[in-house]
């Protein structure tokens, strides 16, 4: 599965929110956080992702988010799957 979003600032946090029952790891390229299931995260003032983003399920299955991802969006992570939501 692929996500694109064409129009990025610079500025803000990268949200993530995990609505699965596992634990996933999130890789910008530059910064890896594991979300622990049914929670979220937040790279306080990281800005736009240089490149994709690769979310990594405890299967070891991955899903890659065609980038760059911003602050506009949050990920959210479902069973198996990756959307990009409006940020709140």
């Amino acid at each position: 599965m692929a996500a694109t979003l064409t129009a990025c600032s610079s500025a803000g946090d990268l949200t993530i929110s995990n609505e699965s029952p596992v634990d996933v790891t999130v890789s910008t390229g530059e910064e890896e956080v594991t979300v622990s299931a049914w929670g979220g995260a937040s790279i306080l003032g990281y800005g736009c992702t240089p490149g994709d983003v690769i979310v990594e399920f405890a299967s070891g299955q991955k899903v890659v988010v065609a980038g760059p991802v911003c602050p506009e969006v949050q990920l959210v992570i479902l069973n198996g799957e990756v959307e990009l939501r409006p940020s709140p």
